[in-house]
């Protein structure tokens, strides 16, 4: 039974799951290398729904931590786990489960068909442990995924882009029907892979809220220019000079900025005792 609330679209078709699998290397048709001592890693699937994908990542040997939040998906998962000595089903909300603990000093994998209405939530939740993740696999909204690799100066460049780019290098592995899916959602999916760390530098983690913050100002009001969004941040003429200082127009946008130039802007406007 489909849950409606949790946003549920289990991925039903066996050709889309085992190209999903060979896409990010869980397949035994895919070239993965087995776990070394000197580089120790898990999985942590998040929705792992029916076992769709879980059993992909349980094959590759290395430790699997299946992340569900309804109970009758969780007891049907403990199922499968008694195949898999190295997969432990948890139950729980990703929003509040520990990640980071939950993988008990390895590096982390993620993976997980995500809940379309709340994929913005999961991502900030993820970055919070970014220096222990090394990649992420996640099935979202088309829309949304073109969003994440959007680059400035496109109509879909903004916050959530910034974000994403700030933390990871994402790209668009696959576009998914929606006929893939049980039921089918409205809108047509993408398998979205984030390689951590991004290649932006990286503020000291007590600044990176605040410079998130910082985004989202700039981002406020997308018709309106830099200099009148950053009001409650700086007098617009400081604004526009530090605008001039990185040959940038009185004019800009926040949209035309890629997140390098952000951090810059942050670093000279942003930074508050």
């Amino acid at each position: 039974m489909v849950r409606q609330r949790l946003g549920q679209h289990f991925l039903a078709d066996e050709n889309w799951r085992e190209e999903i699998a060979r896409t990010i290397r869980v397949s035994r048709h895919s070239n993965e290398r087995p776990e070394t001592s000197s580089n120790p890693y898990c999985w942590i699937e998040i929705g792992a729904g029916h076992g769709e994908m879980t059993e992909y990542l349980a094959g590759t040997g290395a430790p699997v931590y299946a992340l569900e939040i309804d109970p009758p998906l969780v007891a049907r998962l403990r199922k499968v786990a008694k195949k898999f000595p190295n997969l432990t089903i948890v139950s729980g909300d990703v929003l509040e489960a520990d990640l980071a603990a939950m993988a008990s000093g390895r590096r982390i994998r993620l993976y997980g068909n995500l809940p379309y209405y709340i994929t913005s939530p999961i991502l900030h939740r993820f970055f919070q442990i970014a220096p222990f993740i090394d990649e992420i696999h996640i099935v979202i909204q088309l829309e949304v995924a073109i969003r994440l690799e959007a680059r400035p100066g496109t109509r879909d460049y903004g916050y959530l882009s910034v974000l994403t780019q700030y933390f990871s290098n994402p790209s668009i592995a696959l576009k998914i029907p929606a006929g893939a899916f049980s039921p089918p959602p409205e809108v047509d999916s993408a398998l979205v892979s984030l390689r951590l760390p991004g290649a932006n530098p990286r503020l000291g983690a007590e600044e990176e809220s605040k410079f998130l913050d910082f985004v989202k100002v700039c981002f406020a009001h997308k018709r309106k220019t830099l200099v009148n969004n950053l009001r409650s941040v700086a007098e617009p003429a400081r604004v526009k000079t530090v605008l001039d200082e990185m040959s940038l127009a009185a004019a800009a946008r926040a949209e035309e900025l890629p997140v390098a130039q952000f951090i810059q802007l942050f670093c000279k406007l942003g930074r508050r005792d």
